[in-house]
């Protein structure tokens, strides 16, 4: 069975209103890219991706006028894909929704939110994820309040020969300091932005420790928006968000387990996995870095899957197809993981 994660850039901008997909010559909402060449090019990828279940990181918005469900499900007809049931998880206001297309064939998946309702006065432990949070995330003996932009979606799945999984759909906010208007200002902005981020892993990582003491076995996946070495910040805090969902310290019976994560925090200098590449128009060149992740607990890592970031330069596959590593180039600006396994 494959289970993927995929933040598609501006999907949103490909339907209107309806749910039905614009495949038109007007620019999509990536650069220089009209809506018929990327969605062509989506097509491609989720066609050679032949995924049993895709995370949709960016999903098409959901709204009193647009539904996520209705614009998944007529992209997945209009490619022909078995992954052709969309379900979304708690809409937010960001136009960037989580959701799966997953294939009904092989999967039953239902929305499953774990935690309490706090209301807004917050609640400490680990509160239902469209709640708000109470940390102290700065050590001065008042709790914070936190909460989720794009709160992550909870599915609880059973595989057609009964194996039941939860799965977790995660997009953490990012840390960049948009608005700053100096340099003094851009570091308090990035520096809040990071202890938000880091709150929202602790409560991740909180939702985490009550499935593995339930001996549930969880996959958690989606764009974390971090890694280690990925800012200059990060060692004001000590660790990066990652380590703290992946329990990394905690023993291998606690920690979940990705294998281009793991490479990433025992490797701090040389070669590194990258699922996101990005323009820098100030210095005109690519940055690349590691942000998407599927993480699996111990009990899944014992069942020996396999991972495959599809990038389009580094991925062999990839590479040798050029109908493929164009698409890939086009769709998005992150690439595909997938985790291979047996259920």
């Amino acid at each position: 069975m494959r289970f993927a994660t995929y933040n598609v850039e501006w999907f949103n901008a490909l339907f209107n209103d309806a749910g039905a997909v614009l495949d038109d010559t007007e620019l999509s909402g990536r650069h220089g890219i009209t809506r018929t060449d990327q969605l062509a090019a989506l097509g491609i990828v989720f066609t050679a991706m032949n995924a049993d279940l895709v995370l949709v990181v960016e999903a098409p918005d959901t709204n009193r006028r647009r539904s996520t469900e209705t614009a998944l499900e007529a992209f997945a007809r209009l490619m022909g894909l078995r992954a052709r049931k969309a379900l979304l998880g708690f809409a937010n206001e960001t136009q960037q929704e989580l959701a799966i297309l997953y294939d009904p064939d092989v999967l039953s998946c239902k929305h499953d939110p774990q935690g309490e309702e706090s209301g807004r006065r917050g609640a400490s432990g680990a509160p239902r994820f469209d709640s708000v949070f109470r940390i102290d995330l700065d050590i001065d003996a008042t709790e914070d309040l936190v909460e989720f932009s794009k709160p992550p979606l909870e599915v609880a799945l059973e595989t057609r020969g009964g194996t039941a999984v939860r799965l977790i759909g995660a997009h953490l906010k990012s840390k960049a300091p948009h608005g700053a208007r100096n340099r003094d200002q851009m570091m308090r902005m990035a520096i809040a932005n990071r202890r938000k981020q880091q709150a929202q892993a602790v409560w991740l990582r909180r939702r985490i420790e009550q499935h593995l003491d339930r001996a549930e076995p969880l996959i958690l996946m989606g764009d974390l928006n971090d890694g280690p070495g990925l800012d200059e910040y990060e060692d004001l805090f000590g660790r990066s968000s990652v380590e703290i969902i992946m329990g990394t310290g905690q023993g291998a019976e606690r920690e979940l387990y990705d294998p281009h994560a793991r490479r990433a925090l025992t490797r701090r200098i040389g070669a590194m996995n990258t699922t996101a590449r990005f323009y820098i128009s100030q210095e005109k060149r690519f940055l690349q870095a590691l942000l998407d992740y599927v993480m699996v607990s111990p009990d899944l890592r014992a069942k020996q899957p396999s991972w495959r970031i599809w990038h389009p330069f580094d991925d062999p596959d990839c590479w040798r197809h050029p109908e493929l590593r164009d698409a890939l180039v086009t769709a998005s600006d992150h690439f595909p993981v997938t985790m291979d396994i047996a259920l």
